[in-house]
């Protein structure tokens, strides 16, 4: 849940950040506003979760009174923007707005959506005729186009009867975790295989951001960027030439500013005045 929702689960919410200590008290009205989102922020600084004002499943947890290790917490943020060498309202920014919610399903796997066309693609790189075969036999497994998706924890069982057919190249069809980044990229990201890519996504939501962190890296337009604080750029090189459909540019600058705030920045001490001899350069 986050700034906007409304409905039952938003009463929920404010109920529980209420008997959690919520100052001040949020009035229970359904409606996820700035000041219910404050209330989350607070929260979840106060026990070491992610703060993006985003109540997902680990915050939702730990008001249940259960922490889950595998879920993203400020450390992982701080890790991913040392890494980057950028600010750590910069990371908080691209994991509210470029997440999926979750990365893992109720199975405990990581969270994956399998791209048919996509295993059509890996395969065909090896034998475009097995690959027009495959796509005759099984059109929702292999295909030229997209589709076919079942969404949710059945898109683990299209991935397996994928594996049957051709293992590595279904692991490289589906993307991963939070920032769903596709298998096929893993080598590219330093993953000794598809497979290690693979384990490390289902280790935790930690693993999922470095994933997009050597993403990130491995582009240099993305890094240049955030660098340069152009958000515009970023998403168009992210989410594609379709971005500002979801203004997905105007999303990420505002989260910026908004986490600028919440993560200040200390203002850098200022320079001493170096002392000097008197006399001459010769005493």
């Amino acid at each position: 849940m986050r700034n906007g929702d409304v409905g039952a689960n938003v009463r929920t919410l404010q109920q529980d950040l209420n008997a959690a200590g919520a100052k001040p008290k949020l009035v229970v009205d359904g409606w996820f506003g700035d000041k219910t989102e404050a209330a989350v922020i607070a929260f979840q600084e106060k026990h070491g979760i992610t703060a993006i004002g985003v109540a997902g499943p680990r915050t939702l947890a730990a008001l249940a009174g259960v922490i889950d290790p595998k879920r993203l917490g400020k450390k992982d943020l701080q890790q991913a923007a040392e890494k980057l060498g950028v600010k750590l309202a910069v990371i908080a920014a691209i994991a509210q707005v470029e997440s999926s919610g979750s990365g893992f399903f109720s199975n405990g796997k990581a969270a994956i959506l399998y791209e048919r066309h996509i295993f059509y693609r890996q395969v065909a790189s090896e034998d475009r005729a097995k690959a027009d075969q495959l796509a005759r036999q099984y059109p929702n497994l292999c295909n030229t186009g997209m589709g076919g998706y079942t969404g949710g924890i059945g898109e683990y069982q299209r991935r397996g009867k994928a594996e049957q057919l051709h293992k590595e190249a279904a692991l490289k069809a589906c993307s991963y975790g939070l920032f769903q980044i596709m298998g096929f990229h893993a080598e590219t990201l330093g993953y000794e295989s598809v497979q290690h890519f693979v384990d490390a996504m289902n280790q935790s939501e930690g693993q999922q951001l470095d994933a997009l962190v050597r993403f990130i890296q491995a582009n240099p337009n993305l890094k240049k960027a955030l660098d340069e604080g152009d958000w515009r750029a970023f998403a168009r090189g992210y989410n594609g030439p379709s971005f500002h459909v979801n203004m997905y540019d105007v999303k990420l600058e505002r989260a910026y500013e908004h986490f600028a705030q919440v993560y200040k920045e200390p203002e850098p001490a200022p320079a001493k005045a170096k002392r000097t001899r008197r006399g001459s350069a010769k005493q």
